[in-house]
């Protein structure tokens, strides 16, 4: 300063490094290098500068001002927009729920597709207390929910046509057997969902099924559905590979889920077969092949068990065990024995192999024609060692 008679050491010597050159290039008669205060000469100062720059602006967003007032204003106009579109929304809804085009008239505003077992009338009801109801007001899955309560409906589609309909799809059940239940004749799908239908209506269709018992409509669904199950592998194992082998069975009755006991008639009367719960090809080709000669050495046979693998039960109307025994007393062949365990003699001539299997005793409860088969008894057989014996002991045939 011009008042101070002497810089400080201090002072100088700062000037003097600042004077000083930065590195030992510089020459004698070289000007000095000085400090660039905007680094003009450094291009990698002035790109970290840009850099610099340019992350500024970015910090921000390019809608958002950076002034209060323009905060005030942005925040403003964003309210206005929200709440036109709030009372844009509010006015819609009043406009479909007050305006009279979107109220159901009548019931030909309903409309229906897939209807053929299912009469329009049965229908229509599930809709009367949405008549004159809007359009939009309408619970959709309710109303589905209600249709598939039909029992003829499997699956039904609900949607609204406006401006004032309502359009419904269904697709019904297919029966696959006749049920009985009492004097009561229906029909029953694979679910086991009981169907009626007029008899008028049933011979229309020319329906060729068995007749299905021990499906009570008050047993559970999955009951029902188990002994349909039942009931559709054997029908599917009997006509498998383009046979028809189902045709040949009158009734089957599913009162024990575990065996399939099966109607069939023979000769003019029914024979009651035993056919278990699998191989049911196996055992109706048995049966086929065995029964003329069955029926011939017992024209009173009932019933035939046919779950053992090398014996058969064979099972003699009520009352007739007497005629029989004398029958084949003139023949010369020992009789069918009346108990429902072979008699000692025949089980010490049974050779090992034909022993009895251990499986619990065939149910003796069924519904068919009790009349006809009341009070049936058993008669089981064992190969015997003399051919002459009119017994069963093998899948071939043998006596």
């Amino acid at each position: 300063m011009f008042w101070e008679e002497e810089a400080p050491a201090e002072s100088r010597v700062r000037r003097m490094q600042q004077v000083a050159p930065r590195s030992g290039r510089n020459l004698p008669g070289m000007p000095p290098e000085f400090d660039d205060p905007d680094e003009d000469g450094d291009p990698r100062a002035a790109r970290r500068r840009f850099g610099a720059d340019r992350a500024d602006r970015s910090s921000g967003h390019w809608w958002w001002p950076a002034s209060t007032t323009g905060r005030v204003f942005v925040g403003i106009g964003a309210a206005v927009i929200l709440g036109a579109f709030l009372a844009a929304g509010i006015t819609i809804k009043h406009f479909l729920e007050r305006d009279a085009r979107f109220r159901i008239g009548g019931m030909e505003d309903i409309q229906a597709a897939g209807l053929t077992e299912v009469p329009r009338a049965q229908m229509l009801p599930v809709f009367g207390g949405d008549i004159g109801r809007n359009v939009f007001f309408v619970p959709l899955n309710e109303r589905r929910r209600e249709l598939e309560q039909i029992p003829w409906i499997e699956h039904a589609t609900v949607m609204r046509l406006l401006p004032d309909q309502i359009r419904v799809s269904v697709i019904e059940r297919t029966p696959v057997a006749f049920t009985r239940h009492g004097q009561q004749i229906g029909l029953v799908d694979p679910n086991g969902v009981l169907l009626g239908m007029s008899a008028s209506a049933m011979a229309a269709h020319h329906y060729s099924f068995p007749v299905i018992t021990g499906i009570d409509p008050g047993d559970p669904a999955d009951s029902r559905r188990a002994r349909m199950a039942l009931y559709l592998r054997m029908m599917s194992e009997l006509d498998g590979g383009g046979k028809r082998n189902s045709e040949q069975i009158s009734e089957i009755d599913l009162t024990d889920p575990e065996d399939a006991r099966v109607l069939m008639p023979a000769q003019g009367m029914d024979i009651l077969a035993h056919f278990g719960e699998d191989h049911f090809l196996d055992r109706f080709e048995r049966y086929q092949a065995h029964i003329a000669e069955w029926r011939q050495q017992y024209p009173h046979l009932a019933s035939v068990d046919l779950r053992y693998d090398n014996q058969v039960v064979l099972q003699m109307a009520s009352g007739k065990e007497k005629a029989q025994d004398s029958t084949d007393a003139s023949a010369g062949a020992p009789a069918a024995s009346e108990t429902e365990k072979p008699s000692p003699s025949a089980a010490a001539s049974a050779p090992p192999a034909a022993t009895v299997p251990k499986k619990s005793k065939p149910s003796q409860s069924h519904k068919h024609s009790a009349a006809k088969r009341a009070a049936l008894k058993t008669a089981r057989h064992t190969p015997s060692a003399r051919p002459a014996a009119p017994v069963i002991a093998n899948q071939q045939g043998g006596q």
